[in-house]
């Protein structure tokens, strides 16, 4: 029993002559029996009784150093996403497209039915302005000689109504149809670019991705662009 109680107090006693070092703000080293309090943000050291290194006590993050890891975090996060995304796309763009050619192929196909749709909007806008001429004509005969409205018939204004509006809808679609083949025209022409450059170092980028993601990043048949 002696030899037990012996055998825990010499374990102790290293423990019992430790003393506590760190370097505060101002580049001080402090020594204590128990943590300097002017340490209290920095790390303290424990140090034994044969000046070996305990351990290392970190200091108690703040509210505002645990909320600025933990957005350090995220964005870490967020970058390591787009750049995996990245990878992704460039690998679909190598494995979509053979030539700079595809790309102007697949850039008028994609093109070709956005402008239908505005030729069809403009052949109506045409039709609409012609009957806007006939309706005004037949208001004009039923305006007395004070010019007023009154005495046309209500389907006949609700006609010329009809008309005005059906013409702006119309003229409001083949802006959002414009803005679309610039948009198409633009996004083919940077994927284009992205891809000669890409070819140019595709030795690298495959290497940069698992055989298995190479595969998984394969795009389906050559369309619209930002589906890769």
């Amino acid at each position: 029993m002696k030899r037990i109680v012996v055998l825990l107090v010499a374990l102790q006693a290293p423990m019992a002559s430790a003393v506590y070092r760190c370097v505060d703000s101002h580049g001080t080293t402090l020594f204590g029996d128990v943590p300097p309090a002017a340490c209290a943000n920095v790390p303290i050291y424990e140090i034994s009784k044969s000046g070996m290194v305990v351990r290392r006590i970190d200091p108690t993050p703040t509210p505002e150093q645990v909320k600025e890891r933990l957005e350090a975090k995220e964005r870490q996060k967020a970058a390591e996403r787009a750049a995996a995304e990245q990878l992704r796309k460039d690998m679909a763009l190598l494995n979509s497209y053979g030539s700079p050619e595809e790309f102007d192929v697949a850039r008028d196909r994609n093109i070709e039915p956005v402008k239908g749709r505005i030729a069809s909007a403009q052949e109506r806008i045409r039709e609409l302005d012609k009957r806007a001429v006939q309706i005004r004509e037949q208001i004009d005969t039923y305006k007395g000689r004070s010019g007023e409205e009154a005495a046309a018939p209500v389907w006949l204004l609700a006609d010329r109504d009809r008309v005005r509006k059906e013409r702006v809808s119309l003229t409001q679609s083949i802006a959002r149809d414009g803005k679309e083949v610039e948009r198409l025209r633009a996004q083919y022409e940077s994927d284009k670019q992205r891809w000669i450059a890409l070819k140019a170092d595709s030795g690298r980028i495959r290497e940069a991705q698992p055989a298995p993601a190479i595969e998984a990043a394969k795009a389906p048949a050559k369309g619209a662009p930002g589906r890769y």
